[in-house]
C-alpha cells in the first residue's frame, strides 16, 4: 500500500499537477492539505476519472483537507469534534477546515494541517499551542479505537534541527521553538513514530521551500510534512521518499508531497 501526503496549496490551481502525479506514483491514498475551497467545489469529477474518490472538509479560499483513495473509505469523521463530540475546544477549534480521519481496511488514516503559528508569542502562535493540545488528545483517542494507525499531514514544526537548512539562524523561532516541538513530541507520545527517519538519518531533506525568499534556487528548505505510524504500520514500512522534484515543476505549491510504502 502507497499513502502520501501533499500541501498542495490550493487544489484548482494545481489540479492538472496533482493528476498527473497520481497517474505517475498511483498511491492506493492521497492526503491533501491546504485545499482552499469549499467542499461543493472541490474537483470531485477530475479526480473520479482518475480513478479516485475524493472525501474532503473545505473552506473559501483558507484550510481544507481532503483524503483522495482508490477505494471507498469508512468511517470519515471531520475535525476534532468528530472525536471527542464533548469537549467544547475541540468543537471550536474544528470551525477551521484542518483535521479528517476515516478507515480503510483495519488502518485508521488522519490528515492535519497544525497552524503555521506566524510568531513566536503572537495569537496565532498561542493558538498553534492549544490546537497541537487538543491534537493530543485527539490523537490518543484514534490510538485507543485503532491498532493501525497512520498521521500525516503539514505539521509546520521541524522536529529537530537536522530538519531546518539553518538551524542556528530558526533556533527559537516559529515552526523550530521548544514549545511547538515538546508539544509534537507529546503528540507523537510512544505510540507513532516518524517513518522518513527509519530511512533516512540525515540532514538536506526538506518537504517545504519558501516563497518569499526564493529559498528553491537556494535550496533552503524545512522539513515539516510528516508521516507517522503506529508500531504494526512502521514494523511494515519499506520506504518512505520526498518526492522534491514537484516542487521545481511550473507554478508548483511550496510543498513537495511525502509517500510511504508499506
Amino acid at each position: 500500500m502507497r499513502i502520501a501526503t501533499w500541501n498542495v496549496n490550493s487544489i484548482r490551481t494545481r489540479l492538472s499537477q496533482v493528476l498527473h502525479w497520481l497517474a505517475e506514483e498511483q498511491p492506493d491514498l492521497l492526503c491533501l492539505q491546504e485545499t482552499k475551497v469549499e467542499d461543493h467545489l472541490f474537483p470531485r469529477d477530475a479526480f473520479a476519472k482518475a480513478g479516485y474518490e475524493a472525501t474532503v472538509s473545505g473552506q473559501k479560499s483558507y484550510n481544507g483537507v481532503a483524503i483522495l483513495s482508490r477505494e471507498s473509505l469508512e468511517d470519515v469523521r471531520t475535525g476534532f469534534d468528530g472525536w471527542l463530540e464533548d469537549d467544547p475546544e475541540a468543537v471550536a477549534l474544528s470551525e477551521q477546515k484542518r483535521v479528517i480521519s476515516a478507515r480503510l481496511g483495519s488502518l485508521r488514516i488522519a490528515n492535519v494541517y497544525v497552524p503555521n503559528g506566524a510568531s513566536v508569542g503572537s495569537e496565532k502562535y498561542l493558538y498553534k499551542l492549544s490546537w497541537l493540545e487538543c491534537l493530543g488528545r485527539y490523537v490518543l483517542s484514534l490510538l485507543e479505537a485503532n491498532d493501525a494507525l497512520c498521521l500525516v499531514g503539514d505539521f509546520n514544526i521541524a522536529p529537530e534541527d537536522r530538519d531546518i537548512h539553518d538551524p542556528q539562524r530558526f533556533r527559537g523561532h516559529v515552526m523550530a521553538s521548544d514549545a511547538e516541538r515538546d508539544a509534537l513530541a507529546t503528540v507523537l507520545g510512544a505510540e507513532l513514530q516518524d517513518v522518513f527517519r527509519k530511512f533516512e538519518a540525515a540532514s538536506g531533506h526538506w518537504t517545504w521551500w519558501d516563497y518569499r525568499t526564493r529559498a528553491w534556487d537556494r535550496d533552503q528548505g524545512w522539513r515539516i510534512d510528516h508521516v507517522y505510524l503506529s508500531d504494526e504500520l512502521y514494523a511494515q514500512a519499506a520506504q518512505c521518499r520526498i518526492d522534491k522534484q514537484q516542487r521545481g515543476c511550473a507554478q508548483p505549491s511550496d510543498h513537495a508531497p511525502v509517500m510511504v510504502e508499506l
